[in-house]
């Protein structure tokens, strides 16, 4: 009889992920610039980049800070990540600016409370909603200019729909994902300190550019927010995994993951 793996909390797993990490680098490109973003919603919200700290104003005049992290897969986009503090909890902000294209896409992820996570899958299933209690927004619109129907080219996509990729995070943690359908993906752990795990999770593609493709997913054991721009040309990925950092709901962990990544094989499926 083989051991049963164990599942292991957002903290622990950003431990697991730490050592040799191949994390890009945060870059310093935006420090200095604002951005005002122009949501298809109708919200208008200024960004302006210090070398650590992000600020943002909105329309009524409010506004807040936050440290922010902001990485580059490709020439002309970036992903910006950071928590956001609002009144009973705290949102986990991902901004993918396509600076050629003057449009983006924001992530909002909100983790659930420890009563929503404790809930039971059977009852969720038979009450029609998510087996996950992880929650995620997503919005576009255009940056320095108003918005106006058409004008963010991200769009869903079934492209990612069959192939079976390998993610290497570090030398000690290596996963697959298998992308099943428009709405969900099965993972691995290879080698590393959830090995042996493996799980089917609700999944969102978006397409950003030819062979460059925002992937998010939202996992249902372990309260958890993935999201990960995969370059498929350069085999490259960069994003963030976010969820509690311990099993007390006190605090989140929110840290990078980048990673080496290869297709593995397609499978073509018959008309």
């Amino acid at each position: 009889m083989t051991t049963q793996p164990e599942w292991i909390t957002v903290g622990a797993l950003a431990d697991g992920f730490a050592p040799e990490a191949f994390i890009l680098p945060n870059l310093a490109d935006l420090a200095g610039k604002a951005f005002t973003l122009y949501f298809a919603n109708g919200w208008r919200i200024e960004h302006r980049f210090g070398t650590e700290q992000l600020a943002w104003t909105t329309a009524d005049g409010s506004g807040g800070e936050a440290p922010y992290r902001a990485t580059s897969v490709r020439e002309g986009l970036y992903l910006v990540d950071f928590l956001k503090e609002e009144d009973g909890g705290c949102v986990s902000v991902s901004l993918v600016l396509d600076i050629a294209n003057a449009a983006f896409t924001a992530v909002l992820g909100r983790m659930p409370s420890e009563t929503e996570s404790r809930g039971d899958l059977f009852a969720r299933a038979l009450a029609g909603g998510e087996l996950t209690t992880v929650q995620a927004e997503f919005l576009q619109g255009s940056i320095d200019r108003p918005w106006r129907e058409g004008a963010c080219p991200h769009a869903p996509t079934r492209e990612l729909v069959g192939l079976r990729n390998l993610y290497r995070y570090s030398p000690s943690e290596v996963y697959e994902h298998i992308y099943l359908n428009d709405n969900f993906y099965s993972w691995q752990c290879l080698k590393g300190v959830e090995q042996g795990l493996a799980d089917t999770d609700r999944c969102h593609y978006l397409k950003i550019a030819d062979e460059l493709y925002l992937f998010v997913w939202r996992e249902k054991i372990i309260p958890t927010l993935g999201l990960v721009l995969i370059d498929l040309k350069h085999h490259r990925s960069d994003g963030k995994i976010c969820g509690y950092a311990g099993g007390d709901f006190g605090q989140l962990s929110n840290f990078p993951v980048s990673s080496h990544c290869s297709v593995l094989n397609r499978t073509e499926y018959p008309q």
